[in-house]
């Protein structure tokens, strides 16, 4: 798409997009931003985020984005972060849950204490979870919306040295991947899997005993993925409406659909097809009815 058809179609959309102070997340909200969507910035990092807005609302000419601190961690924070953007701009159109670290990416032999140990999933999965789950309050109130999470490479390989950061993000996959039937009630989200690209992310802290962390080599000779990709796949998922929980790598050449997983075929029967065929609407008109509730009783209490 052009940038002329990119702002007809997202022009006064509205989005909420957390970890946007730098890194890809900043990336996404510039180009946002610039196809005239109205973008609300939640992170930890105040400074950044208020000089983000500021130089975002510079490059407009106008108030098209507001930072509001946020700990994805909370979902208090995350409550507050979306009712910003309801009050200041009129709604949620669009959701980019971004924020993400890589602290104690290994796990295997990182102390066995629960809360540090609990961090890089209370963010990077429990981030995401909470940040949907409020989102889709939102967006059934708006008859639709589009949900983007940022997943990794990470989410479809894995390997030593990155363990616990591998298993959040291949978290993140699996659960975009359980929201599909929501795009039945105009919903649609994805996961964006970035392959290394040259953020923060990948600067990997040292070990526990302050030892340089070994992955850092990999992660050095890698082929990096360049930021207009990244960005460019964002921009797809709100582009492509035939993208509903879809997992799209972002490789150093750009988009790539990872393959859903076929059952074995001792799995799978005519019986339970047929059961299947019986249960989907079901589901889907009880989830329907139990969401549109559940959307009413959330704004009952703002």
């Amino acid at each position: 798409m052009t940038l002329e058809q990119d702002i007809a179609l997202m022009s006064n959309k509205i989005a909420v997009v957390t970890g946007g102070s730098k890194g890809i997340g900043l990336a996404v909200c510039t180009a946002l931003v610039a196809r005239g969507v109205k973008v609300v910035i939640g992170d930890i990092l105040i400074k950044e985020g208020q000089e983000a807005v500021a130089a975002l609302n510079k490059n407009a000419g106008n108030e098209s984005a507001v930072f509001q601190y946020c700990d994805v961690r909370k979902y208090d924070d995350l409550k507050v972060l979306f009712n910003v953007a309801e009050t200041r701009f009129g709604g949620v159109d669009i959701a980019v849950l971004n924020a993400g670290i890589a602290i104690q990416a290994g796990g295997l032999f990182d102390p066995m204490e629960d809360e540090s140990e609990r961090f890089i999933h209370d963010v990077n999965v429990g981030g995401v979870i909470k940040g949907n789950k409020i989102a889709i309050m939102h967006m059934m109130k708006r008859k639709g919306g589009i949900i983007i999470n940022t997943s990794s490479i990470a989410g479809i390989i894995s390997g030593g040295g990155l363990g616990a950061y591998a298993a959040t993000k291949h978290a993140v996959i699996g659960w975009t991947r359980s929201l599909e039937p929501l795009q039945s009630f105009n919903i649609r989200a994805n996961a964006v899997c970035p392959y290394w690209t040259e953020t923060d992310i990948i600067k990997l802290p040292p070990n526990p005993d302050g030892s340089k962390n070994d992955f850092l080599d990999v992660l050095d000779a890698s082929p990096k993925a360049p930021m207009e990709h990244v960005v460019e796949t964002f921009l797809s998922c709100i582009r492509n409406e035939e993208y509903a929980g879809e997992a799209l790598i972002v490789a150093p050449d750009g988009c790539h659909e990872h393959p859903r997983s076929d059952l074995p075929e001792s799995c799978v029967s005519e019986s339970m097809l047929q059961a299947l065929l019986e249960y989907q609407p079901k589901m889907l008109e009880k989830t329907k009815q139990k969401l549109e509730e559940a959307s009413k009783a959330y704004f009952s209490k703002l």
